[in-house]
């Protein structure tokens, strides 16, 4: 299920409505930090804690835990922020400050012993995951809902094992949420007895001189997703010169006014993706943007085709079907002038005017003109290769005709993101599509 995620801002909004006095939220907050914390211990009598207690609710939560460990055989020791800690610790409680603290701590060393951060690592920022001088978790109790900071580099990378204690607060209002395995139940099983090839097909509009290798990496993404017919053309290599995979199929169309050949029967397609190695010379951008404003059908716009966006935004006003853009951090700055900056929820919600708005990165967000915001955890560093979004962008025009649009495409980066944690070190992005069902039945049996 998605889980929710709130920025500081809004869980400060739903503490405040809660009809439980704060002191009652604190003892349930502490309560949960107390479990973990005998959890990480083994147990409890014998046990030595160091518990660093700022002078707010976050500080609160920690003092309150102190005396429910205590209660439990727990040597506890209680710290002000920037003092030194005790070096005999099995454990260390940072509660020194929550998600409203914007300043830099003196924080200590990295002790050996591990450590149990109370709503997420002190110095880490709760909305953009920016650290200002944070002790690595290995495990963070967070309350209510999830934050930003918490699924956000390089807060992500201190936080640890993320657990979130449910305090009874009213989160139904949140507009962000993580995506997980068991959100791709439905898109990933979508196929009945009376489906056939062209039930869900995939157009394909790219590749150029020395740049076919996009094209046959996003109709291997399409195809092993589920696409039961793929269709690729390019305006500039002829198509017997695109070596497509054998199931795939290549046709040719002219290499000026190509849009209104593409158009002749493109409302039998499923979806139509625009962009992987199409080239960015003027001519190709103004036609790739005529393209994209006539479709009648949904259009993923990736790579070069981004650029035309950039070059004719106006393509994007008037369609009715679903849209989406797939930029890395220089294809945003293409798009809308700007590099993201600290705050990538804003920068993403900002730029989904008139599609839903892919933002890929370490941590990858999804949001549609509505504000809605999927964060998608599922990948790692083995994405960062050549390739890797020209198979993300064909496992998206996949899934795309799945709604809520904005979802369909979080689930698509979720299962490609898995379906890299199943690579051995060194995977290039044509291992990618031979992963994707083995993911898949891992997800769907999950």
């Amino acid at each position: 299920m998605v889980l929710p995620v709130a920025t500081p801002a809004e869980m400060r909004a739903i503490d405040a409505d809660a009809p439980e006095p704060t002191k009652i939220l604190i003892q349930r907050a502490a309560y949960a930090v107390a479990n973990a914390a005998i959890g990480m211990l083994g147990g409890g009598y014998g046990r030595r804690v160091s518990i660093i207690a700022g002078k707010g609710n976050n500080g609160e939560d920690g003092r309150m835990a102190a005396r429910l460990l205590t209660r439990r055989g727990v040597s506890c020791s209680l710290h002000q922020p920037g003092t030194a800690l005790r070096d005999d610790s099995n454990l260390v409680i940072d509660a020194a400050y929550g998600t409203g603290f914007r300043d830099r701590w003196d924080s200590p060393p990295q002790p050996d012993s591990a450590v149990l951060a109370v709503d997420l690592p002190s110095g880490v920022d709760g909305l953009t995951g920016q650290d200002r001088g944070s002790l690595r978790a290995q495990r963070t109790v967070t309350f209510g809902a999830l934050k930003p900071g918490l699924l956000l580099e390089p807060g992500a990378s201190r936080a640890g094992r993320i657990e979130v204690a449910d305090l009874g607060l009213d989160i139904s209002g949140c507009r962000a949420a993580l995506i997980t395995d068991e959100d791709l139940q439905e898109p990933l099983s979508q196929r009945i007895a009376t489906d056939h090839k062209w039930s869900n097909s995939v157009r394909i509009i790219g590749g150029s001189p020395g740049m076919t290798g996009a094209t046959q990496l996003a109709a291997k993404g399409a195809l092993r997703a589920g696409a039961g017919m793929t269709v690729v053309s390019s305006p500039t290599v002829e198509a017997a010169e695109l070596n497509l995979p054998t199931e795939a199929v290549a046709r040719p169309i002219p290499p000026d006014n190509w849009a209104a050949e593409v158009l002749i029967d493109l409302e039998r397609f499923s979806a139509l993706l625009v962009g992987p190695g199409l080239g960015t010379d003027g001519e190709t951008l103004a036609i790739a943007a005529e393209l994209i404003e006539r479709a009648p059908i949904p259009v993923v716009i990736d790579a070069d085709a981004l650029s035309a966006v950039a070059a004719h935004p106006n393509c994007l006003k008037n369609r009715s079907a679903p849209t989406v853009l797939t930029p890395h951090d220089g294809e945003f700055k293409t798009l809308t002038g700007t590099q993201p900056d600290l705050d990538r929820c804003a920068a993403v919600r900002s730029a989904a005017q008139h599609a839903v708005v892919l933002l890929k990165g370490p941590t990858t967000l999804v949001a549609n003109p509505d504000g809605d915001l999927i964060f998608v955890r599922s990948g790692d560093r083995r994405l960062a290769t050549a390739g890797s979004g020209d198979v993300l962008a064909g496992i998206i025009a996949a899934l795309i005709g799945y709604h809520p649009t904005h979802l369909a495409v979080a689930a698509a980066a979720h299962w490609h993101g898995r379906a890299a944690m199943l690579a051995e070190p060194g995977m290039i992005a044509n291992d990618l599509p031979s992963l994707l069902q083995p993911a898949r039945s891992a997800m769907l049996s999950s």
